[in-house]
């Protein structure tokens, strides 16, 4: 595994939340990380039908925009009685003429379920994966997952995404009732983060 040995983190993000999620992980490294929005990047398009697929085109797509190693995630939720959708297309659900809307996402992901009259506990599991990549082509890879069952209505005001339907199992709150910190212990990005933080260690 290649160690990570340079001071300044791209993370290959425009969402505000999953910028400020990586930066509070990273804060004991002691690394400073910039946001993709920040240097004006534009948001390659996410062809591959895979989480490892789409997070290696947005970490590789920003590492050669700009010469800096480059983390980039790709995450979503996973529902089984919706034979494994949204997944890869989590970001899609959302997305409306004026931007994403995970309020409507979520409402259509519990109509789904109902749809197929799908018996209760509704599984699901959010995943993540994270490519860290540097501008000579080579990357690293990381996997992480949280299991969880979906909640119907919707609860709680933290977090994003679809956090406000996702009670993980062994807890009665959702991700979106957590506190931040809790969540960053135990989500499926820590999950995955876990693993990587071996490119940071000494």
């Amino acid at each position: 595994m290649r160690k990570f040995t340079d001071k300044k983190l791209l993370v290959a993000t425009h969402n505000a939340g999953k910028l400020e999620e990586m930066r509070a992980l990273l804060a004991p490294f002691r690394i400073e990380c910039v946001g993709a929005k920040e240097l004006g990047l534009i948001e390659p398009e996410e062809t591959e039908s895979t989480f490892i697929g789409n997070a290696r085109i947005k970490a590789h797509a920003a590492a050669k925009a700009t010469g800096l190693p480059a983390l980039a995630d790709d995450s979503g939720i996973e529902v089984d009685c919706l034979d494994l959708a949204p997944g890869v297309y989590t970001a899609d659900w959302a997305e409306t003429p004026n931007g994403r809307d995970f309020t409507m996402a979520m409402t259509k992901t519990w109509a789904a379920c109902e749809d197929r009259a799908a018996p209760e506990p509704r599984t699901a599991r959010f995943r993540s994966t994270l490519v860290l990549a540097w501008p000579d082509g080579h990357d690293e890879v990381f996997e992480g997952k949280v299991e969880g069952q979906l909640v119907w209505p919707m609860r709680g005001q933290l977090g994003h995404g679809y956090d406000p339907m996702f009670q993980p199992a062994g807890l009665d709150i959702t991700f979106a009732e957590m506190d931040p910190a809790k969540k960053n212990e135990i989500s499926h990005r820590a999950d995955a983060f876990n693993k990587l933080v071996a490119c940071f260690e000494a």
